[in-house]
């Protein structure tokens, strides 16, 4: 009987050269998944916004300072939920989100290995154009129909796929008085494997078949199988039912079907002989699963990456006898086999030293590697506001048809506030840590538009980029216009260092993904996509720990009005020390290899290590 005809699988070869099959998730259960996740994000973000709305009544009715900060910190709470959901559940619960979880799904690399918090945040960050138009996911289940392996473009610039995790356990084997028989035991089984497989089939649909429809094709069954089924004057279903059941015993005892060859004699000798170390493998796998390997102790482990081993050898063997018959059993084994081998390769994930070390080493490092793309988004942000500033400077009236009317307003109202001796915007001390908050939110969710845009061929990437460099040359030729670019100077000068670097940057990262997919090389596209993506999260690493410290510094220095605009410019000066400071990070030391550096784990050894460790 074919194993499970209706589900899409993949085949994944291991390092132990086993054949594994995982089977794919539907779109109907990643639909459920996340489905769960969302009705979780939207609670958390109901109360989120229940606990802003009340304290935004209190800044407004009275001066506190600490409902300000809690504002400012709940409005960071609603960013990670947005954004880090996916990537810390993922990352931290080895693929899965509680959605995920509870319908028996996991994100797992090709090759079948575990995702880690890079991958995640790749698979993730290309969300936002998956949930266009607005978060309805047309784009993304467009592209579960249209892809080979039903992935979203997240999936495809990650390199991961989703795969179903349930095990179904085979019927035991059914032993009686009969089968024990001296002088008893057969050869051969009565029917062939195909002659089985169509008897199968039929025991399969008894329930659902109508009466009529059911006698009948027992009546043809009974027909062709006649010579294993002797008439006996009951109903031919139920000798066809006994019949099956007498063909699933013999065949759990290890006897051959009519007519196999040595092959075929072969695989029934090998179910008989495995499926008790199958079923107690599969026990214990559960186990490691739902609580990690740490639970079966230093010598559980050990025990467990040897049966593991002795299964792969067994799903090798049957796999082969099997001769390309697709058989419950097998796929029962490959299902086993293949949740060990996720469990025993899973990533160790990050340390706080190792977090650190990729922050201050390997990010800096992937900066200056990648200057070339980062050049390219400096030149498509930087040259089209020298263009829109000059052009406006000598022609103001261009102001109207490139900037909204509040920035008009806005600096209409400078005007006034540079001869007042005011700053560029009013500044409530109050609200400083809700302007930081919020500008920070903003800023990074635009770097991260900006790199997913790299999945458009760089398209989108390209026109963020020069509609925002129009945007900021049109603002700087407007003050310009009227004589008050001094007031302009004095507010982005503190942060604009690092917020227009961390922009430029996350533009890098969008053209690696594009240089992905229009000039791989001698790689596959697929491969130059996925290794470049991996190359463009440290990128966002990068602008995203940049503009956390820029959006500080725009929430609570720049609008400082009694600051002369010689120390706002000390500020800028003090910002680029630190940029050029920290991206001569990272200079590699002969013997010193980073964690993202290491390749994919080589010996099963390491999981006795890793359960030492932990207990």
């Amino acid at each position: 009987m074919p194993a499970r005809p209706f589900e899409q699988t993949v085949d994944v070869e291991t390092p132990e050269l086993v054949v594994l099959t995982y089977s794919l998730a539907g779109i109907g259960s990643r639909v459920l998944a996340g489905l769960t996740d969302l009705f979780i994000c939207i609670g958390t973000l109901f109360a989120i916004a229940v606990a802003v709305v009340m304290l935004g009544g209190r800044i407004s009715l009275a001066s506190d300072l600490t409902a300000s900060w809690g504002t400012a910190l709940l409005i960071l709470a609603q960013f990670v939920i947005l954004w880090g959901y996916y990537v810390l559940f993922e990352g931290l619960m080895d693929g899965q989100t509680p959605g995920k979880r509870l319908h028996r799904l996991r994100v797992v690399r090709e090759g079948g290995y575990s995702v880690t918090f890079g991958v995640s945040a790749v698979r993730n960050l290309v969300r936002m154009l998956d949930m266009q138009p607005g978060v309805f996911y047309l784009v993304g289940l467009t592209s579960l129909f249209f892809t080979k392996r039903g992935r979203r473009l997240g999936d495809l610039v990650a390199g991961t796929i989703v795969v179903r995790e349930d095990v179904r356990p085979l019927a035991a084997p059914v032993r009686d008085k009969r089968d024990q028989t001296p002088g008893t035991a057969a050869l051969q089984t009565a029917l062939s494997e195909d002659e089985y497989a169509v008897l199968a089939r039929f025991v399969d649909r008894w329930s659902a078949l109508e009466p009529l429809r059911r006698a009948a094709l027992s009546a043809r069954l009974a027909t062709r199988f006649a010579a294993a089924l002797p008439d006996d004057g009951r109903p031919p279903g139920r000798r066809l039912l006994e019949l099956h059941e007498r063909e699933r015993r013999a065949r759990t005892r290890g006897v051959a079907s009519r007519g196999d060859t040595g092959a075929g004699r072969e695989r029934q000798a090998l179910i008989a002989a495995g499926m008790g170390r199958w079923t107690s493998f599969a026990a214990k796998l559960a186990t490691a699963q739902k609580r990690g390997l740490k639970v079966l102790g230093e010598d559980g482990v050990r025990d467990f990456v040897s049966e593991y081993r002795a299964l792969s050898a067994d799903l090798a063997r049957l796999r082969t006898a099997s001769a390309g018959r697709a058989l419950d059993e097998m796929f029962y084994l490959g299902r086993l086999v293949a949740g060990a081998h996720n469990l025993l390769y899973r990533d160790r994930g990050m340390s706080l030293r190792g977090a650190v070390h990729f922050l201050f080493t390997d990010v800096p490092r992937e900066v200056r590697r990648s200057a070339a793309p980062i050049a390219l988004a400096a030149l498509l942000l930087f040259g089209p506001a020298l263009i829109a500033a000059v052009g406006v400077a000598r022609t103001p009236t261009l102001a109207s048809k490139l900037l909204p009317a509040g920035m008009l307003q806005r600096a209409e109202d400078g005007v006034r506030r540079t001869r007042n001796g005011e700053g560029y915007i009013d500044d409530p001390q109050l609200l400083r840590p809700v302007m930081a908050s919020s500008i920070v939110t903003n800023n990074v969710q635009v770097t991260f538009a900006v790199f997913a845009g790299g999945v458009t061929a760089g398209l989108l990437s390209v026109l963020m980029l020069v509609l925002n460099g129009i945007s900021l040359g049109s603002v700087v030729g407007l003050y310009a216009s009227k004589g008050i670019a001094r007031l302009l100077l004095a507010f982005v000068a503190p942060h604009g260092v690092l917020e227009l670097f961390a922009i430029c940057v996350a533009g890098g990262g969008g053209f690696l993904i594009a240089a992905g997919l229009l000039m791989p090389g001698p790689r596959t596209r697929g491969r130059a996509l996925v290794e470049n993506a991996r190359r463009a999260i440290r990128l966002i690493a990068a602008s995203t720990f940049l503009l956390v410290i820029a959006g500080a510094l725009e929430g609570f220095v720049s609008p400082i009005e009694w600051w002369p605009i010689e120390g706002k410019l000390a500020v800028s000066g003090v910002t680029l020390v630190f940029l050029v400071a920290y991206l001569s990070g990272g200079r590699r030391r002969a013997g010193v290899t980073s964690p993202s550096d290491a390749g994919e784990p080589g010996a099963l050894a390491l999981a006795a290590i890793r359960a030492r460790r932990a207990t």
